[in-house]
């Protein structure tokens, strides 16, 4: 009696590659996108980025209360309610402000050689959860300690809302407007209803910030201890209106459109197809 094993290709598509962005981008046949490939939209765990269930309910019980300013309130509902009808603004002030954090590694690891060391690499990274509705852009940046993230995210100088307001008085609205005045950070609540900010900064413990648009927010040291060796994540949990920013090739578009003056290198975590041969145990007919 023989016996012959048939092989079954499977293709998966919950594989990530890192797909770096450049003024002239080659395309990789490996890449596809999602719906291109009709295929599940569920990508695997990011070691190092994703928070399982238990580590936000950690982060949850043990959080830090703290209350915006007035003038981050104001700031706040004038840019989610009336300035910006173009949202995708948000992408080119987060990869912006990712680069200047890079900036700040790279003149501190002139005067201090070890400075790198932790995580040598100077670069930004960008991913997205369809399932979840979450774009992330995460940096290698300065990163922030505690005090500075409460400081720089729960604060805006009175100088420079001033001075923006003034800006909206003489009828400027146009998008160069929001990265002028330190504000560029709140431009991710165009499109989010939650933003989680992980930092690590080299003279302190990772943190985590947390804020819904309200009048609060909430910063709590990572409970995973120190998984981004320097830099900052900025996780965005999109509006429903908003899902469209977890497509491939939306994403892919705009970073290009926005990061054509970038010095650091933009990598895009992508999907793609994997080929996988299995047995398929379907015995042949007998033979004498």
């Amino acid at each position: 009696m023989l016996q012959s094993k048939r092989y079954l290709t499977i293709l998966l598509a919950i594989a990530v590659t890192l797909f770096t962005l450049s003024n002239a981008i080659t395309e990789d046949e490996s890449v596809v996108g999602l719906r291109d490939a009709n295929s599940s939209r569920e990508r695997p765990r990011l070691d190092g980025y994703d928070m399982d269930e238990s580590v936000q309910q950690q982060v949850e019980e043990k959080k830090e209360n703290f209350n915006f300013n007035a003038d981050v309130s104001r700031l706040m509902d004038i840019i989610i309610n009336s300035l910006y009808t173009k949202k995708e603004v948000f992408i080119r002030e987060l990869i912006s402000n990712a680069s200047d954090a890079l900036d700040k590694a790279r003149f501190l690891s002139v005067k201090d050689a070890d400075y790198l060391s932790k995580n040598p690499e100077l670069e930004i990274k960008i991913d997205f959860d369809y399932d979840a509705k979450t774009i992330s852009i995460t940096d290698s940046g300065i990163g922030m300690t505690k005090s500075e993230l409460v400081k720089n995210l729960g604060t805006v100088a009175k100088s420079g809302t001033t001075a923006f307001l003034e800006a909206m008085g003489t009828g400027d609205t146009g998008m160069s407007m929001i990265g002028q005045f330190g504000v560029g950070f709140y431009s991710a609540f165009l499109v989010a209803n939650k933003v989680v900010v992980t930092s690590k900064n080299n003279d302190d413990e990772q943190h985590v910030w947390t804020s819904t648009a309200d009048s609060k927010f909430f910063v709590t040291k990572d409970p995973r201890g120190d998984t981004l060796g320097r830099g900052t994540r900025v996780t965005l949990y999109l509006k429903d209106d908003a899902a469209e920013y977890v497509e491939e090739d939306k994403i892919k578009n705009l970073v290009k459109k926005y990061s054509e003056f970038i010095n650091y290198p933009i990598s895009l975590y992508t999907s793609k197809t994997v080929e996988e041969e299995v047995p398929a145990d379907t015995p042949e007919p007998e033979s004498d």
